[in-house]
């Protein structure tokens, strides 16, 4: 019986769930590996020969190769887990993550310190922007 996931209605976002750990399984067990130095040089002498000695999936591989970190997520990396491949290249982890949003580690630190992110757009997939659209009558559960 599948569980409801109201969740996947928020835009952008990619939350590590029971489905998400068990496609990412061994995904994350390669990004563990790199807590070992001896594993990070090996990998790094040749990333893809490395990776291949894990049983991840052909699209895992890309994601890690291509060092995209919300492709990582998507195919079921959890993101304390992908941490280990950035730091095996000497990224700090606002550096991963301004990047995972497109902006520059000036650029995220900046919006972070500022608050964060608007919430208009980033509540629910197809927002107009008119949040009150969306709003639920004060007192009324969402029947949905």
């Amino acid at each position: 019986m599948a569980l409801e996931k109201p969740y996947l209605d928020i835009p952008g976002t990619v939350i590590f769930d029971a489905d998400q750990s068990r496609k990412g399984y061994w995904l994350n067990q390669f990004c563990m590996s790199l807590m070992k130095a001896e594993n990070r040089a090996r990998f790094k002498a040749d990333e893809r020969a490395y990776l291949d000695e894990w049983a991840m999936t052909e699209e895992q591989k890309q994601a890690v190769l291509a060092r995209d970190l919300n492709w990582c997520m998507r195919t079921g990396g959890n993101i304390y887990f992908l941490a280990k491949i950035g730091a095996t290249d000497g990224k700090s982890f606002q550096q991963m993550a301004g990047s995972m949003t497109g902006m520059t580690e000036d650029e995220y630190r900046t919006m972070m310190l500022a608050g964060g992110r608007g919430v208009e757009g980033n509540r629910h997939i197809g927002e107009d922007g008119d949040a009150q659209a969306h709003r639920q009558p004060q007192g009324q559960a969402n029947k949905d």
